[in-house]
C-alpha cells in the first residue's frame, strides 16, 4: 500500500464515522467503497483479508478493520487517526446523550426509554437470525451454537460465574474446531525465525495488563482505575462485535450498582441511533458510572472507558498483523475460527433472551413492538437508527409500559 499522511487518513475516517449508520455489516460495505472503490488504497483481496483478521479477533472488527487500513496507510499515528475519526462523532453523540439523561424527568422519559429498551431487542434478534445464518449454517456448528447458549443461560443459576464461563466456552469451541473442521492449507509467505515470539509480543503485552489492572484496582480503590480495568477486560474478552459486549458489560457495571438498569439499556438502545462502531457506547457508560458508589465519572469516566475498551484492539491488531497471512494459512487455525464463531452464536442467543427479551418485554403490547422492529430492521430494510428513533416515539405516544423487574 502506497504510504499517506496521517491527516489524510483522519479527515477520510471522520467522513465514515459521521456517515456510516447501520452495524458492523454495514461498516464493513462502506470501508469497501471508500477505501478501495474510491481511493484504492488497497485492491479487494488484501481488504478481505484485513477483514478476516478483524473478525477473527475479539473486539469491534469494523473499528479494527479502519484501524489496520490506517496503519498501513500511514503507520501506528496513522493507525490511531484512523480510530478516532471513525469513533469520536459517535462517543460524543453518546456522551451528549447521557449528560441530557440526567436532567431529564424519570417519569415522563420511562415510555421512551423503554422503547429504546424494545428497539435494542430487536436489532439485537436481527443479529442473532444474521450471524446464524452465515456461522451457525451446519449441523455440527448449529450444535456448538445451541449448547453455548444453553451453557451460558443454565450453569449461571448453578454458581458458575458467567464471564469466566464465557471464556471456557469459546476457548472449548475453538479446540473443538481446530480438531474437527480444520480448513485447506493455503500457500503463506516466508517467515523469517520463530513466527510465535514475534505475534505473541504484543498480545502477551496486553495479557499482562489484565492481570496487572485487576491487582492495581483493588489496591488502590480508585474508581477512574476500576472503569480501566472493566473495560479492557471486557474489550479483550467479547468476541462478536458490539451486540455480544452487552451480557458482559450489564454484568460488569449493572450487578454491582454503578449505574442502573434502565440508563443501561436506554443507552444502549441510543447506541443504535448514532453512526459509527457500538463500542462507542463505552463513553456512555463512562460518562454515568459511579464505581464503588463515587461520583459519575463525566468527561474522565468517559475517555477512560473509551480508551481502555478499545486497547486490546490496538495491541491485537498492531502485533498480529505483519503475521496474519502466514497464521491463516494454517488449516488448524482455520478450523479453531469457525468453532469460535459458531460459540459467539450461542453467546448472543443467551443474551437476547436474558437479559434482553427476559429484562425488557413486559406483555403483549412490548412483544408486537419488537416484532414490528425486527420486521422493519429484516424484512423491510429499515436502517437501525430509524427503527430505534421510531420505536420510542411509538412506545412514547403510547405510554409504555413498564419493563420486567
Amino acid at each position: 500500500m502506497e504510504r499517506g499522511r496521517v491527516g489524510e487518513v483522519f479527515r477520510v475516517a471522520l467522513r465514515l464515522g459521521l456517515t456510516s449508520f447501520g452495524g458492523p455489516t454495514a461498516h464493513v460495505a462502506y470501508f469497501r467503497e471508500e477505501y478501495v472503490v474510491r481511493r484504492r488504497w488497497l485492491d479487494d483481496a488484501r481488504f478481505g483479508d484485513l477483514l478476516a483478521l478483524c473478525q477473527a479477533l475479539p473486539g469491534p472488527a469494523s473499528s479494527q478493520l479502519g484501524l489496520a487500513i490506517g496503519t498501513l496507510r500511514a503507520g501506528r499515528l496513522g493507525g490511531i487517526a484512523a480510530w478516532a475519526g471513525f469513533t469520536l462523532p459517535s462517543a460524543l453523540a453518546l456522551v451528549a446523550f447521557a449528560a441530557g439523561l440526567r436532567g431529564v424527568d424519570p417519569a415522563r422519559a420511562a415510555p421512551w426509554l423503554h422503547g429504546l429498551e424494545l428497539a435494542a431487542v430487536a436489532v439485537v434478534a436481527s443479529a442473532v437470525l444474521g450471524m446464524a445464518q452465515t456461522l451457525a449454517a451446519t449441523r455440527g456448528t448449529a450444535l456448538v451454537a445451541a449448547a453455548t447458549a444453553v451453557c451460558v443461560l443454565a450453569l449461571p443459576s448453578l454458581g458458575v460465574p458467567g464471564a469466566p464461563l464465557q471464556i471456557a466456552l469459546l476457548a472449548l469451541s475453538a479446540g473443538l474446531g481446530a480438531r474437527l473442521w480444520p480448513g485447506a492449507r493455503a500457500a503463506a509467505p516466508r517467515q523469517r525465525g520463530p513466527l510465535g515470539l514475534r505475534v505473541l509480543a504484543l498480545p502477551l503485552a496486553c495479557a499482562a495488563l489484565l492481570v496487572a489492572l485487576p491487582l492495581a484496582a483493588a489496591v488502590t480503590r480508585a474508581p477512574l482505575l476500576a472503569l480501566v480495568d472493566t473495560f479492557s477486560r471486557v474489550g479483550a474478552l467479547v468476541f462478536g462485535g458490539g451486540h455480544v459486549v452487552l451480557p458482559l458489560l450489564e454484568t460488569e457495571v449493572v450487578a454491582p450498582g454503578w449505574m442502573t438498569r434502565a440508563e443501561f439499556v436506554a443507552g444502549y438502545g441510543a447506541a443504535q441511533a448514532v453512526p459509527g462502531p457500538l463500542f462507542s457506547f463505552a463513553a456512555y457508560v463512562g460518562w454515568l458510572a459511579r464505581p464503588g458508589g463515587a461520583a459519575p465519572g463525566g468527561a474522565p469516566g468517559a475517555v477512560a472507558a473509551l480508551v481502555a475498551v478499545y486497547l486490546p484492539s490496538f495491541l491485537l491488531v498492531w502485533g498480529i498483523l505483519p503475521h496474519w497471512d502466514a497464521l491463516r494459512a494454517r488449516p488448524r487455525v482455520q478450523g479453531a475460527l469457525r468453532g469460535a464463531c459458531a460459540c459467539v452464536v450461542g453467546l448472543l442467543g443467551a443474551a437476547l433472551y436474558a437479559p434482553l427479551w427476559s429484562g425488557s418485554v413486559a406483555g403483549v403490547r412490548d412483544a408486537a413492538l419488537v416484532v414490528a422492529a425486527f420486521g422493519a430492521v429484516r424484512a423491510a430494510r429499515v436502517p437501525p437508527w430509524a427503527v430505534v428513533a421510531g420505536s420510542a416515539v411509538v412506545a412514547g405516544l403510547a405510554g409504555g409500559s413498564a419493563p420486567p423487574g
